[in-house]
């Protein structure tokens, strides 16, 4: 699943296109790579995320399509969140 839609399916960013802005601007790296919005996710990979002054280090649990609000955040493990 490509990183944008896994964000806004997961809930972690509310709408696609915010995930792309914030993948074009370099604010995301998966298992320490800096990713675009176009990268595609594995079960197990870790995603490092600064998004409105918090940096979110998480891990991909699960790759669902379609998902409801309740359970969107069984998608990912948070690792660690800090403000900025």
């Amino acid at each position: 699943m490509r990183l944008d839609k896994y964000l806004k399916v997961a809930r972690i960013i509310k709408r696609r296109t915010v995930a792309k802005e914030v993948g074009d601007a370099d604010r995301i790296t998966v298992n320490d790579r800096i990713a675009k919005p176009s990268t595609v996710l594995k079960v197990g990979d870790i995603v490092s995320l600064r998004y409105l002054h918090k940096h979110l280090v998480f891990r991909v649990v699960s790759l669902q399509a379609t998902v409801k609000k309740e359970d969107a955040k069984m998608m990912y493990e948070i690792i660690e969140i800090h403000d900025e």
